[in-house]
This record gives C-alpha cells, structure tokens and sequence, in this order.
C-alpha cells in the first residue's frame, strides 16, 4: 500500500525545512547528518529546501552504520567530529521504527559535546523501544509490529506499507 507519493514526499520535504529553520533561526549554521543511503538522501532534500530559504551555512555529512550490526559503531568518513562541538547537529533518516538504527547511530557522536541534536524522518512509526526522540517527522504512522515501510527515492519516490 502506497502511503506517500513523489508529490506528497516533495511537500512533506518542504514542510519539514521550513519547521527546521523555524526551530534553528538562532542557529548560524547547521550540521546534517545523513544516516545511510536513504537518510542521506532526505538528508540532501533537506538541504535543498533549507538553501531555499535561508542564506546560512549548511553542512552535510554521511553517517554510516550497519543496521543489522549496529555494535559494530557509528562512523562519519571524511570529516572530524571535533567539528560538531558546540554546533547544531540534525540527524536524519528515512524511517524510525523503533529507534534502535537512530540510537546507534547517535554513537558517532559520543566523543563531542553539540551544541544540540536533533532528528528528522520522513515517516515515524510510533514504535519506540529505544530512547530516541523525533524532533520532525514527515508522516507520524501507527502500523502493526510486523508492517514494513520501504521508502523509495528515485524518478517515482513513494513511501509504502508492506
């Protein structure tokens, strides 16, 4: 079941920009930090419509981990961390699901201080087990235990139920 399309996931994009640099308009610059390939991507999207709309320095960084091995840690390829002391870190991913991807991946930064953090989801899926708050989220979703969402990017975005 399509729970998104490309137009809503434009919209809901432009959406959570403008909620994002509302929330950071103290803010000078802004660290995102794109979890894998898929929060990478919204992570880019993001980018895209803040630049839209605010002339302040965004940066963007990759932050990889394997969520079937999530003890294997966090990293963040070519960049120092020491960067992020004291300024705004935004982590986004596509989906949290239970917050365990989110919760590790939050271990990259164990060794800085932030100024603060924030995370940002295309879909929020409401079954936390793990202590992750989602500051934004594009679509707050209550599914069963065993439904999966896949969400896409590419010529057709969509966001499904499985």
């Amino acid at each position: 079941m399509q729970l998104l399309t490309h137009r809503q996931i434009d919209a809901k994009v432009t959406r959570l920009a403008m909620e994002i640099l509302e929330h950071n308009t103290a803010e000078t610059e802004l660290y995102i930090l794109g979890v894998n390939n898929r929060g990478m991507e919204l992570a880019r999207r993001l980018a895209g419509g803040l630049r839209t709309l605010s002339q302040s320095p965004l940066h963007l960084w990759n932050l990889r981990i394997d969520p079937r091995k999530p003890l294997d840690g966090a990293t963040i390829p070519d960049h120092d961390v020491q960067e992020l002391n004291g300024k705004p870190v935004l982590v986004v991913d596509d989906v949290a699901n239970t917050g365990r991807t989110l919760f590790y991946a939050l271990g990259a930064l164990r060794d800085v201080l932030p100024g603060k953090i924030e995370v940002a989801v295309l879909v929020d899926r409401q079954h936390k087990e793990w202590p992750i708050y989602v500051t934004y989220s594009g679509l707050v979703l209550s599914t069963t235990l065993g439904d999966n969402i896949l969400v896409e990017f590419g010529e057709e975005d969509a966001a499904l139920l499985q």
